[in-house]
Parts: C-alpha cells; sequence; structure tokens
C-alpha cells in the first residue's frame, strides 16, 4: 500500500477496517494529542467509508467542549488528560455520530506539558459503545516512555487506540 505512515499502524487499521465491515460496526475516533493519526491511518485503507463514520481532532479544551460537549466543570476539576474526559470524548463522539462505537485518546505527548502526576508520556483512552449504561466506563490510563520522543509517544497512542476499536472476539 501506498503511504508514509509506518506499516505496523497501516496493518492495524486494515485489520480494524475489515474486522468491523465483517461485524457490520460503524466506529468514530475522537483524537486530540494524535491529532487525527488514527483517522490518518484508518482512511489509507480503501473501503474505509465502509466502517469510519467519522473522527473528530479536539485538541483544545475549548473544541473538547464545543465539539464533543465534555463539560468545562469535568475539564477544570479533572484536566484534560483524565479518564472522566477522555470518556466524555468517547460519548460525546458515539453520541454526535450514532456510531456503534467511538474510542477517544487525550494525553501529553511532549517534550512539555507534563507535570509530577501527569508526566510526559500519560495517555488516556476511553471506548463507548451505542446503547451501553453510561455509568459503565470503559477508559485506561497508559504511561509510555517520554524518552521515546513524541512521534513515537503519538504511535504508540494511536497502536492502542486501533486495538481499541477491535470488535470483541466471538
Amino acid at each position: 500500500m501506498d503511504t508514509l505512515l509506518p506499516p505496523e499502524l497501516i496493518d492495524l487499521a486494515v485489520r480494524v477496517i475489515e474486522e468491523n465491515r465483517a461485524a457490520g460496526r460503524r466506529i468514530a475516533v475522537a483524537e486530540s494529542c494524535t491529532g487525527g493519526l488514527v483517522a490518518a491511518a484508518l482512511t489509507e485503507v480503501p473501503g474505509s467509508s465502509d466502517v469510519l463514520e467519522a473522527s473528530v481532532v479536539t485538541y483544545s479544551n475549548e473544541a473538547k467542549s464545543a465539539l464533543l460537549k465534555v463539560s468545562r466543570d469535568v475539564l477544570e476539576t479533572f484536566g484534560a488528560v483524565s479518564v472522566a474526559v477522555a470518556w466524555s470524548m468517547a460519548r460525546g463522539a458515539q453520541e454526535a455520530t450514532g456510531a456503534d462505537v467511538a474510542v477517544a485518546i487525550t494525553g501529553i505527548a511532549g517534550p512539555g506539558g507534563g507535570s509530577e502526576k501527569k508526566p510526559v508520556g500519560t495517555v488516556v483512552f476511553a471506548v463507548a459503545e451505542k446503547g451501553a449504561d453510561p455509568a459503565d466506563v470503559h477508559a485506561d490510563r497508559r504511561q509510555f516512555d517520554p524518552d521515546l520522543g513524541r512521534g513515537a509517544i503519538r504511535l504508540q497512542a494511536a497502536l492502542c487506540a486501533l486495538e481499541l476499536l477491535l470488535p470483541p472476539a466471538p
């Protein structure tokens, strides 16, 4: 496949498209620190429009609030890189698009922006499914090695997000 993206990213994106197509699922993505990398990988796959409903890059807190309906109180209380915000982003993307499943990614890719509680390399993921109980939060915080550098942290985060978009095994 003719692409500028790393082969491991494209290979996983192909799996996501093929397996969700076979399962009859539509997907959506809400990205922050990955800046559209997940969507770029998915749209490299011919026929991705059969599966990908939408992708929203909400880099600023204002965009998270305006486009994904993330509460300003949640943003101020927990910060943009938190389970609460990732979950709100995923729910907002799922509700806005009607997709069967939405994944959200928010994190600190570096080299700056980290803190003692949220160092560079902190990335939070969340998954929201259509019809699921909103109180049943599916989110995970990962800590990638800050020495990997910004590009590698973003790549690892995109790979994790794609894994979360794979349908459950039968």
